[in-house]
Formats: structure tokens, C-alpha cells, sequence
């Protein structure tokens, strides 16, 4: 069915923003003028997002082209021995590196799941992709998910978009590392690997096209022999050397003592100084910088459109609503305070194929859901973490996210999605308990 009907990524960016445009107007009573303001507004919002995105992509591709990196991949993934086990580890090492930063997890997964379909050609790729990146549905439970992050997060800006409700910090004890997240966490980890075990085809395997799994052909190299003072210092291990020093010195500093956390960005600059360090020359880090930026075109196609569907959601009219709060307030009107978190999850869920963004969903939400929880005697750690789990669940079937793996793994999102959609039933009734079990 997905093979049918997903079309490419960048046609289903195109269709979400004529479907939010379609919804924002008659449920919010704007004009089309507004609505088409309100997406050129937003077309631009997410220019620093998506360069963090495609340096995450190019940087963390660099990395694993480094030679030593390149050997270390190979050992691990010669570990497993038949291709069901290769699901299950790829699924399992995938969750857990999302689990500790969603940068990491993501790339560093597919780059394992690549090398592995080297090892063993005959596995069924897309299911061997698919599972690589169904280990990002934890990543918004984990130690970089960006909403619990922002609770925990002091200062007047926590107060102001939460309308007053929070006016003190929500540790991370009551949301990542509370033991009812860290059950959900580890129940949804073994459950993806046991779906994704259980879809091995039996017959009709579809094994890797060969060329996908192609090296890249290297950029040709200056000439050695007598050489200028300009070659001398392109092939310079001193320089790589200084500069590498230079980057971890900055992160060590930032992280231990300036009171800084692992982020994104901080992610970026690990993949982007280790890769400098470890393919010894500035040269050589050029040539492989320029090889693994092919794959970031998608990034920068697409996310614009997003950033666009987003001032749709969060547009506000002359009728003084946005389809986001619409949405938020409907979930509040059939809520007790049993069914807030889970009717919470389900709310986000939907705005997150509209509004892929932690950040959106809590300038979105976070103004009308934390009230109405409050006004129900619901745990603001526990509406915090439904929400999070909303915007985690539905990115299995989101491919604004997969857009740097499947650039990795030089496939199309409907090459995935079909797996993917099971993992999201799956995933979905464990969800779906724990949040039940954690309201009692």
C-alpha cells in the first residue's frame, strides 16, 4: 500500500500544506489571503534548523568514511550472524543511541545498518533501514528530547509560554528519568525489536541494489613530489591536529564548566572535530566533506516547505485562534483527568505530521495544554512527557525526519514507511497503556 500510494518527500510536503491550508481556513475563519501570509511568514523559520541538519548529515557521513572509523563499524557489524539477528541489533542500538542524543542515533544507526548490508547483501535493505530508524521513536523520551529539556530550563520564559502555570522549573527526575518514562522507554525498545524481527520476509526478500552500497569516488588528490608551500599545509597532519584540539577543548570547557548540554549542536561539532582529527589531513577532510554533502539536498528542498506548513498551524487570523490551539482545545473538551495525558499524546500526534518540531509543538501547546491539566489535577511532568511521546510517535510515518537517513541510505521514504507503519500500531498501544497506567 505505501509503495502505491507515498509518493516522494518533497510531493508530501507540497500535499500537507495544501491540507493545512484547506483545514486553518474553514475551522479558524481565516481568509486566504491570511493563510498564505502566514506560510510565507513561517517559509523561512527553520533556516538555522535545517543547516543544523544537513551538517549533522554531511558532518557525521564524514566521520564514518574515516578510515579507522570505517574498520571499527566493519568489527561491530560483523557480530551478527544471520539477518533476523542483524534486525535485531541495528533496531536495538539505533534506540538506544537515540535514547541518549537523536543526532547521534540517527545517523550513526543507518551508517551501522549500511555496513551490515556490506557484511550481508542478501538481508532485505529496506526493512534493514527501516529498522534503523525506528529507533527515533524514544528520542523525545531521552536525554535531548527538547520539551522536557525546555521544563526543566529556569527563567521567565518558562512561566510566559506555559501562561503562568509553570513558574518553577520541572526536573528531568519527573519526565526523562521518571521510572514510569524509563518502563514506557524500554517496553517500546523491545517491542520495536520484536516487530521489526517478526516482519523478516520469509520469501521475496528484496536485497540491496549493489551500487547503493557503492563508495564514493574520491576526489583527485594533489600531487606529492616536490611540493608547493600551499600543498604542504593541505596535507598537514599539524594543522588537523591544532584545529581538532582547538574544537574539543571549546566542547570539554562548554559541557564541564559552562554549564552548556549535549545538543545538537554540540553533536555537530563531535562528528565534525573527530573527523578532522581522524582522517589526518585538512585535505582529506575536504574531499570527504565534499562527497557525503550530496546526500543534504533533500534538506534543504524540504524543510523550508515545512517551516511554511508550520505558520500555518501556529498562524493566528482576525478571528484570534490558530488550527493548533483549535486542535489542543477539542483534546481538553472530552478530557478527564485519566484521559489528559493519553487524549494529550493523540493531540500531539496529529500536529506533529503538520508540525514536525519539538519546538513548535511547545509554542503550540504548551500555552493551553499545561492549563488545562492543572485545572484537572494532572502531574505537569506527566503532561510534559504526553506531549513529548506525541511528537516522538508519529515521526515513524513523518519523512521530514528520515530525510537524512534515507540520503545515507539512498533509498525513498516508501521504501521504509510500510515497516514503519507497523512499528507505529505497535509502539502506539504501548503508548497508549503506559500513559493510561502512569495517570491512575
Amino acid at each position: 500500500m505505501v509503495q502505491r500510494w507515498l509518493p516522494e518527500p518533497f510531493i508530501f510536503a507540497i500535499i500537507l500544506t495544501l491540507v493545512a491550508a484547506g483545514l486553518a481556513m474553514p475551522i479558524c475563519h481565516q481568509t486566504p489571503l491570511e493563510v498564505i501570509d502566514h506560510w510565507g511568514g513561517g517559509v523561512w523559520n527553520l533556516l538555522a534548523f535545517a543547516m543544523q541538519m544537513a551538517l549533522v548529515l554531511v558532518c557525521g557521513s564524514a566521520l564514518a568514511s574515516a578510515p579507522v572509523v570505517k574498520r571499527g563499524i566493519s568489527l561491530l557489524a560483523g557480530i551478527p550472524k544471520t539477518p533476523v539477528a542483524a534486525i535485531a541489533l541495528v533496531t536495538a542500538v539505533s534506540a538506544m543511541a537515540c535514547w541518549l542524543n537523536w543526532g547521534f542515533g540517527l545517523i550513526v544507526g543507518v551508517i551501522f545498518a549500511k555496513e551490515i548490508a556490506r557484511k550481508m547483501p542478501a538481508i532485505d535493505y529496506r526493512l534493514l533501514i527501516a529498522s534503523a530508524y525506528s529507533g527515533f521513536v524514544v528520542w523525545h523520551a531521552g536525554l535531548s528530547g527538547s520539551i522536557p529539556l525546555t521544563m526543566a530550563t529556569p527563567g521567565e520564559a518558562l512561566t510566559k509560554a506555559t501562561n503562568g502555570v509553570l513558574t518553577s522549573p520541572v526536573p528531568i527526575s519527573q519526565t526523562i528519568l521518571d521510572p514510569h518514562n524509563i518502563v514506557m522507554v524500554l517496553v517500546v525498545m523491545v517491542a520495536i525489536v520484536v516487530t521489526n524481527t517478526l516482519m523478516y520476509p520469509k520469501k521475496d526478500v528484496v536485497s540491496v541494489d549493489p551500487t547503493l552500497l557503492e563508495e564514493e569516488t574520491p576526489l583527485p588528490k594533489k600531487q606529492q613530489g616536490s611540493r608547493t608551500p600551499a600543498q604542504r599545509m593541505e596535507q598537514s597532519r599539524l594543522l588537523s591536529w591544532i584545529v581538532a584540539g582547538i574544537g574539543f577543548a571549546y566542547l570539554i570547557f562548554h559541557l564541564r564548566w559552562g554549564g552548556g548540554s549535549f545538543d545538537l549542536g554540540s553533536v555537530i561539532m563531535l562528528f565534525l572535530f573527530l573527523g578532522v582529527l581522524l582522517h589526518g589531513t585538512p585535505l582529506a577532510y575536504v574531499q570527504a566533506f565534499t562527497q557525503a554533502s550530496k546526500g543534504a539536498a533533500g534538506i534543504i528542498l524540504q524543510f523550508p516547505f515545512y517551516a511554511g506548513i508550520m505558520g500555518i498551524i501556529t498562524g493566528v487570523g482576525a478571528s484570534g485562534i490558530s488550527f493548533g490551539t483549535v486542535l489542543s482545545n477539542a483534546c481538553i473538551a472530552v478530557s478527564n483527568a485519566t484521559t489528559y495525558p493519553l487524549l494529550t499524546f493523540l493531540c500531539a500526534a496529529v500536529l506533529n505530521m503538520f508540525v514536525p518540531s519539538g519546538g513548535g509543538h511547545w509554542a503550540i501547546q504548551a500555552p493551553v495544554m499545561f492549563a488545562a491539566g492543572a485545572d484537572l489535577g494532572v502531574d505537569p511532568g506527566l503532561t510534559g512527557t504526553a506531549i513529548a511521546w506525541g511528537d516522538a510517535w508519529t515521526n515513524l510515518i513523518q519523512p521530514f525526519w528520515a530525510i537524512p537517513a534515507l540520503a545515507i541510505a539512498k533509498l525513498d521514504a516508501k521504501d521504509i514507511m510500510g515497516f514503519c507503519l507497523i512499528d507505529l500500531f505497535v509502539t502506539g498501544v504501548v503508548i497508549c497503556a503506559g500513559l493510561l497506567v502512569w495517570a491512575l
